[in-house]
């Protein structure tokens, strides 16, 4: 049995930017945390959200730095937090406790993509522990604050097409026997980020908190500095000046149009009887089982109910989770 994902038809489509889908939406008095919102697609998240009246929380691992992006902009703060260090975690989500603060949305934005080998200090493999197991940690953490939001709370995990790349190996999460493949290594890693948000919203859905998993498009930006100019051009994103292509038809987006399907997943009143659900083109996309490799559309494994509930349980027993009504 795979989530129920079937599009709504909304007026929204390819080229619709953030700001129209905040059209008319007031944030006032909601708050927010937006990881990787310092830059790109994350700070276009985090200006829209700001904008509409949330205050926004941006935890960075380099804060100096956030700070000065965000230096004169209202209704910002920056914390100091790192996704593959687990005191880091903690540290910040006791801030976000102690500010007495409910959490309204909680956008999952940050990660790596298509690096070389690396693991995080426990040994997983890197783009697994940064992208999945960073947030499973930071979200459980703040599970009481999502819980305390009155009127219902949102995650909203940004995952991607790469997820059709092949889904993932619970038998070898960390590429321990198998051969390392950076791009095999980020799929998995985006297959984990919708399966998330599949156990999450099932855990969440009795306490008013609904989660979605998001495909923002294709935003040539920070994400992928591993890259080298010619696999980039093998994607047709650059121009020979090195300026992005911007060619939503092809989904090859600008930031202000990534952004687009985040803030409607964690602000649109059409999904209020809905989570789970992957998204992209600011609708619930279709699934589709067999279909062109970086086509639009979600794989039925990377919404299946069992297979999201057993990583639940593996990131779970990895991390030494066993918080009640999270694990």
């Amino acid at each position: 049995m795979t989530a129920v994902q079937l599009p709504l038809d909304t007026p929204f489509g390819p080229f619709t930017t953030a700001a129209d889908v905040a059209d008319g939406v007031d944030l006032t008095g909601k708050s927010a945390i937006v990881t990787g919102g310092a830059s790109n697609l994350g700070f276009e998240t985090v200006k829209i959200l700001a904008l509409k009246g949330a205050h926004v929380v941006v935890p960075a691992r380099n804060a100096s730095a956030a700070r000065q992006v965000f230096h004169d902009m209202p209704n910002v703060e920056v914390a100091a937090m790192d996704l593959l260090d687990p005191l880091s975690i903690t540290a910040f989500a006791s801030g976000f406790e102690e500010s007495g603060r409910a959490l309204d949305l909680l956008i999952l934005s940050a990660g790596v993509m298509a690096t070389p080998l690396f693991r995080d200090p426990a040994g997983r493999e890197g783009q697994f522990a940064t992208n999945h197991l960073g947030h499973f940690r930071l979200t459980a953490a703040l599970w009481p604050r999502l819980r305390g939001a009155a009127g219902g709370a949102r995650v909203v995990v940004l995952s991607s097409r790469a997820h059709q790349l092949g889904g993932l190996d619970l038998s070898d999460l960390d590429f321990r026997r198998r051969a390392y493949d950076k791009w095999l290594a980020y799929g998995q890693a985006k297959t984990a980020n919708a399966l998330f948000a599949v156990a999450l919203d099932a855990r969440g859905a009795e306490h008013g908190i609904r989660a979605f998993s998001v495909h923002p498009g294709s935003i040539l930006g920070p994400l992928a500095r591993h890259l080298s100019r010619e696999e980039i051009e093998q994607f047709g994103a650059v121009h020979p000046d090195g300026t992005a292509v911007v060619d939503p038809r092809r989904d090859l987006k600008s930031p202000q149009q990534g952004a687009a399907t985040t803030i409607w997943c964690a602000t649109s009143p059409a999904l209020a009887s809905f989570g789970g659900v992957y998204c992209e083109d600011c609708d619930i996309a279709f699934i589709e089982a067999d279909g062109e490799l970086g086509g639009p559309g979600v794989r039925p494994f990377a919404v299946d109910p069992d297979t999201a509930e057993a990583l639940w349980h593996e990131s779970a027993r990895l991390l030494d989770i066993r918080q009640p009504g999270y694990c």
